[in-house]
């Protein structure tokens, strides 16, 4: 599987990616090894997931994700926690 996610850094930011194993990335974000942007931003926590069979949907899906304003990203966020409650 492939997934498009966001990470909230320790300062408050967001940041968005894919990638095709999901432990393994938020492990390496958290070592430093996972991005530039995040390097300096740890720990980073996941607080959003989507699941796709296609890089490329995955890929295509975190570009629109980067679109968004940082409202929409927590907007995005919230309702993603509320159906992991339900």
């Amino acid at each position: 599987m492939n997934y498009t996610y966001i990470l909230k850094c320790a300062d408050g930011t967001f940041y968005t990616g894919w990638t095709n194993n999901i432990e393994k990335r938020v492990l390496a974000h958290n070592a430093g090894r996972g991005a530039k942007y995040t390097k300096a931003r740890r720990p980073v926590e996941l607080v959003y997931l989507e699941e796709f069979s296609i890089k490329e949907e995955a890929m295509r899906r975190e570009y629109q994700i980067k679109q968004l304003s940082r409202q929409e990203k927590i907007y995005l966020i919230e309702n993603y926690k509320k159906r992991l409650c339900h």
